[in-house]
């Protein structure tokens, strides 16, 4: 086998802590807020998820890249994540169906990454110092201009960043003829929940993130849905504006992730940015109305607060994360209307939580 010698690399946080690397392919830098993801499995479904948009991606799995790439699994058109650190980088695949390596797939879409990182030693000091700004870059030398570059770029808190990654024109999913009709707002949407939908026999209409209800309403949805999606859920005042009409016509909806902190926003509930956030899919959850447990997927790092919601005279907090009991489902009692923040819709899985698209279905079928 051919040796090829790489570029070193290194990871700069905004602390000014370093580690050490080699480039996987090009040379290169890129820059966003770090954070891992502890799934063993899904890493192109991760790559592109619209939700980790402007984020660097920590692959705790210690192999990378070995069953390749398939066309279909993907959860939009694009790379969304800024820049991959990994462990083992495998250049070669193992899989029958794959259709190009991951390679060749990082290559397409000009994803800059790098490997022989120390990646436990990383996410633990991730873990105990939460998630922050950095850079990946072969400029190993040039760690003062570097350190000013990284110091203008945005934090996420406050970031508003749904309409970097939304749909610029309504388009549509599903079979025309289905029973049901759903209005989605993308503020960030994956491909897998307009998936899960249209199975449940429904045509869905995929909105702008700063579509209005007169605009959605034309479509005469029988349902509706708030998408997942990147950034601080706080300046989305318009989806806020279109969440308050939705639930004052007391009309089906349904919000998953980016789209439960708006519910939540709208009822006057506070969202905070969490110390390193939820981002895998082996987080245990309790359904508290069955008492039933869920492995679920999550990427989410933001959440609702919990004291707010469970003294809230309208609010029935229906899910919690057995980690760290924070509020990962919420209903309106008065309201067709409830949420989840984890994704019922998870590809590669599990599927414990694709139950919640058929309460929805049963929500509209009721009304």
């Amino acid at each position: 086998m051919k040796y090829n010698k790489r570029q070193k690399a290194i990871i700069l946080l905004s602390d000014g802590t370093i580690f050490h690397g080699k480039a996987i392919g090009k040379s290169g830098t890129a820059f966003g807020e770090v954070c891992f993801n502890t799934g063993m499995t899904g890493y192109q479904e991760i790559f592109t998820d619209p939700s980790y948009y402007g984020q660097l991606m920590v692959a705790t799995n210690a192999h990378i890249g070995n069953y390749g790439t398939h066309k279909d699994e993907v959860e939009s058109n694009s790379i969304k994540i800024s820049g991959l650190i990994c462990k083992n980088f495998s250049y070669h695949y193992s899989r029958d169906g794959a259709d190009a390596s991951l390679e060749e797939f990082l290559n397409q879409h000009d994803l800059f990454a790098i490997s022989d990182v120390d990646t436990r030693a990383l996410v633990s000091y991730l873990r105990e110092n939460g998630a922050m700004n950095a850079v990946i870059t072969t400029e190993v030398d040039n760690i003062e201009a570097l350190k000013k570059q990284l110091a203008d770029v945005p934090n996420m808190d406050g970031l508003e960043l749904a309409s970097k990654v939304s749909t610029k024109e309504p388009y549509f999913f599903g079979e025309e003829n289905a029973t049901y009709k759903i209005a989605a707002l993308d503020v960030g949407i994956k491909t897998n929940i307009l998936r899960n939908l249209a199975k449940r026999d429904a045509y869905i209409k995929v909105f702008p993130y700063n579509a209005t209800f007169e605009e959605m309403s034309a479509f005469n949805p029988d349902g509706y849905f708030l998408s997942n999606g990147p950034g601080d859920p706080e300046p989305l005042k318009s989806a806020r504006t279109l969440t308050q009409e939705i639930l004052d016509r007391n009309l089906p909806l349904f919000g998953i992730c980016l789209g439960h902190q708006i519910i939540a926003l709208t009822h006057g509930i506070s969202t905070y940015k969490m110390h390193h956030g939820h981002r895998g899919i082996n987080h245990p959850v309790k359904n508290l109305l069955t008492g039933k447990g869920e492995i679920t997927s999550q990427n989410h790092g933001f959440a609702i607060n919990k004291e707010e919601a469970e003294i809230h005279p309208d609010i029935e907090v229906t899910h919690v994360h057995l980690n760290d009991h924070t509020v990962a489902g919420i209903r309106i009692k008065n309201k067709n209307c409830f949420s989840v923040q984890y994704h019922p819709e998870a590809s590669p899985g599990p599927h414990d939580s694709s139950y919640l698209f058929d309460q929805f279905i049963e929500n509209i079928k009721n009304r």
